[in-house]
């Protein structure tokens, strides 16, 4: 196949051009993973200790490296530094998570049989083979080699088509993996667009996207008529829900760490907040209080709050929501406006109050650095409008009550709820976080996580004790146990299979 035009890659802070990549075709994604696949079993053979240590050591590679990983992020995304070095330093605990506990997780497991006596059986987990992953420009490091991380430890293979936005980071992480002692085809970085994209899912085992919603639905399509697994995390429209029992400035500036990390642009971001009346005016004032201190800019270091949204089309969702709530009659207390004197994608983080389900903002996916606040009457009413939603993705709750902060984190339909914090699932690694409803399929973190790259495979022995040759599944020796063993199994539970 004739080879398409390089992918010219900008900065977003200057819109300058920092280099280009490949577009690469459906023949180099085919190829890439059929060399993937012929590293495939030596890899699994390898045995979980064995990956567990080259893991490790790729890990440490990578945070020797974490200034150039975090130049890198910057200058693609436009990210702060502080949003650069959390996809660090979560990365780092997901390695070490999975390096330590694949082993014991992948561990055979002994499962009773109808009749213990004469038979044994176990569960072995098997790798899929050659594990896909499409991953999106918000979070280059991170979502491009988190779920990367499981499958490899789980024994496949993997093959990372970056957003073709950012693919740089990715392709020097994987060099990284190649310094450290990964052998080359177990790992690849393919970029390009879309229908690189689409060739992935073509020709893999397994295949994971973190995008968008649209997105994920023509990917479960074209999985499905392969008739592969996959996981999908999708959008969000994440509430936060106030209670009126709270330490105001600690919900507030959480409400702000919430919605801004990134500029707003994350999956995970807190894209509608619910205070109750009691407490409404006073929280708006704190909100907008802590709002008027916060650093914007381009500039380097760990004191600088927002930086730069990474593409046009973001920005122009921002405009068009402002625009669509104002109309309905909300009203911007602070914020609200393009920063060009800083760059051409830098906004203002927005306040807007006087919202309500009618409007975009209080529907519809942002990714970008506006805070919504809606007033409502009671945490019931704050629960049903934060479960009024096609999503359900990640969410929090604010109360001094902690047993009534997590009875209300129960009641939210999403895959996971932060009480007195936000976004604080995602980096912990032993806890399993994805979406429900249109936010997503399958669980990254944890246990979970790992176990979605494995295939479960029982293997059942017969000792042959009580084996005789015969051509009758229900010979009359087979009959009487059985309707012994249904007679005697309440009674005595080690027989229960």
């Amino acid at each position: 196949m004739t080879a398409r035009p390089p992918l010219t890659i900008k900065n977003p802070i200057t819109g300058d051009a920092i280099g280009s990549a490949p577009n690469s075709t459906p023949d180099d994604v085919q190829a890439a993973v059929t060399r993937a696949r012929a590293a495939q079993p030596d890899w699994d053979a390898r045995g979980a200790q064995s990956r567990a240590r080259l893991l490790r050591l790729w890990g440490d590679a990578l945070w020797q490296h974490r200034a150039e990983v975090i130049e890198t992020i910057r200058r693609e995304t436009g990210k702060n530094e502080t949003g650069a070095f959390l996809e660090m330093i979560v990365l780092d605990n997901v390695i070490e998570y999975y390096a330590k506990h694949t082993p014991r997780l992948l561990r055979p497991q002994r499962r009773r049989t109808l009749f213990p006596v004469v038979q044994y059986a176990r569960v072995y987990y098997r790798p899929h083979g050659v594990t896909g992953f499409i991953t999106p420009w918000n979070y280059p490091y991170l979502n491009a080699l988190m779920d990367a991380v499981p499958a490899l430890a789980a024994g496949n293979t993997a093959v990372i088509k970056p957003s073709e936005i950012t693919p740089f980071t990715a392709q020097h992480a994987v060099s990284l993996a190649y310094r450290a002692g990964l052998p080359r085809d177990v790992l690849h970085v393919v970029t390009g667009d879309g229908a690189t994209g689409a060739a992935l899912v073509d020709e893999v085992d397994y295949i994971s996207l973190t995008g968008s919603t649209a997105t994920g639905r023509t990917v479960a399509a074209r999985a499905a008529e392969r008739l592969i697994p996959y996981s999908l995390e999708l959008g969000g429209k994440d509430p936060l829900i106030v209670l009126d029992d709270v330490d105001l400035d600690l919900a507030a500036t959480m409400t702000l760490q919430g919605a801004l990390e990134n500029a707003g642009q994350v999956c995970m971001s807190t894209e509608r907040v619910y205070v109750l009346d009691a407490i409404y005016d006073r929280f708006i004032d704190r909100l907008i209080h802590y709002a008027r201190q916060l650093i914007v800019g381009p500039q380097a270091g760990y004191d600088v709050h927002v930086g730069s949204m990474t593409n046009e089309r973001e920005v122009q969702r921002c405009e068009t929501q402002i625009a669509d709530a104002v109309g309905k009659g909300a009203h911007v207390v602070f914020g609200g406006q393009r920063h060009p004197d800083l760059g051409p994608l830098f906004f203002e983080p927005t306040i807007l109050v006087d919202v309500d389900h009618s409007m975009d903002v209080m529907r519809d996916e942002t990714f970008g650095p506006l805070i919504p606040v809606m007033r409502v009457r009671s945490a019931e009413e704050a629960i049903r409008l934060a479960n009024d939603s096609q999503y359900g993705l990640s969410s929090a709750v604010f109360s001094r009550d902690l047993k009534r902060g997590e009875a209300v984190a129960c009641r939210i339909q999403a895959g996971d709820t932060s009480v007195n914090r936000t976004q604080f699932v995602i980096g912990t690694p032993s806890l399993p976080s994805g979406g429900q409803k249109e936010s997503g399929i399958g669980r990254r973190g944890g246990p979970e996580g790992l176990m979605r790259f494995v295939t479960p495979k029982a293997v059942l022995v017969d000792r042959m004790w009580i084996s005789r040759p015969t051509l009758t599944l229900l010979d009359p020796l087979l009959y009487r146990l059985l309707i012994i063993q249904r007679a005697l199994r309440r009674w005595l539970p080690f027989i229960t299979p």
